[in-house]
């Protein structure tokens, strides 16, 4: 007799997909770099040698530099704060890569950040034009402080190319004719690259969890205890702040540590229909949440590594930022 039951074919096996290989797929490397105007100038010789002389000491065992500019002032500082702006998109929206000046935006925010960092570009030329303008009254200032140490030929006529933002998504694979050429060579870049995004993924963690510590810290601290008998002030930042951290990590996180997401996860909840002006009003909501936070941060801490900074090397020309 023959059987009409169909034939049981294989199934394919399951194949496990990495935290690194999810990165590697959905991200891609974004490079921020800065043209900026250096405010101080090394003492020649001479004057090293003189003002030695005031102190009995010999001009080449000292170092010293002159302030071009007051940086002080509210032109320089806008032209600070806009480039603190553009740096501080830059990596809320991208994740660390261990290259110097690279980290990792997601591909289907390529987009959104052009247009965003074309805007904050446009600022930092606006207040570059403001400091451009007041340009001769710096100096002019410059030139009461310094004294015999002014010298014309340090300032530029203009500022105008001076301060500058330039952004590019490097490519970080192994270039496709080199398969071709030196297949080996190959493979050991890809193996390279391999290793960068196991290693980013690393960096990342490291990231979330300094990051939700320190919010957590604080918020705590100002949860906990009182000042002068009465309750610690604080901001609605220390409650808006850690809202957005949660966006953040629902955005950019590859999930590669289920002990960071449940921790990240039960912060949330704790502060799930939480207003700031409850926690000033009702105490009794304010010890709960600081006892709940309490635990996140003992949990943090069991995560919380040591890890050593690394050297930002600049690339020639210009200035990548950290």
């Amino acid at each position: 007799m023959t059987s009409t039951m169909n034939p049981v074919r294989a199934q394919p096996r399951a194949t496990t997909v990495s935290p690194a290989q999810r990165l590697h797929g959905a991200f891609a490397a974004v490079r921020v770099s800065f043209a900026w105007l250096g405010v101080r100038k090394t003492l020649t010789p001479d004057q090293k040698a003189q003002a030695a002389e005031t102190f009995g000491a010999e001009g080449q065992y000292l170092s010293a530099a002159k302030k071009l500019l007051d940086t002080g002032c509210p032109a320089f500082r806008a032209v600070t704060a806009a480039r603190n702006r553009i740096v501080s998109y830059w990596r809320g929206m991208s994740l660390p890569y261990p290259e110097p000046g690279i980290r990792l935006i997601r591909q289907d925010r390529v987009e959104t950040f052009h247009e965003k960092m074309t805007e904050l570009r446009r600022e930092l030329a606006e207040a570059v034009g403001e400091l451009d303008r007041q340009l001769p009254l710096l100096r002019r200032a410059a030139q009461q402080r310094l004294g015999s140490l002014f010298d014309p030929a340090d300032y530029p006529t203009s500022l105008a190319d001076l301060f500058a933002v330039e952004w590019d998504f490097p490519s970080v694979e192994p270039p496709e004719y080199l398969m071709q050429l030196n297949p080996a060579l190959y493979e050991q870049e890809r193996q390279r690259i391999v290793a960068r995004f196991e290693e980013a993924v690393r960096l990342a963690e490291q990231a979330f969890i300094e990051e939700l510590s320190r919010l957590v810290s604080h918020l705590v601290d100002r949860l906990s205890g009182d000042e002068d008998g009465r309750p610690k002030t604080f901001r609605d930042s220390s409650v808006g702040n850690l809202r957005q951290f949660f966006e953040q990590f629902r955005s950019l996180s590859v999930r590669s540590n289920p002990q960071l997401d449940e921790l990240v996860a039960t912060a949330q909840r704790a502060l799930r229909g939480v207003q700031p002006q409850e926690l000033r009003d009702v105490a009794a909501l304010r010890q709960q949440l600081a006892s709940r936070l309490s635990q996140v941060k003992a949990g943090l801490d069991e995560l919380l590594v040591d890890q050593p900074r690394r050297r930002i090397i600049r690339p020639h020309g210009r200035e990548a930022a950290a």
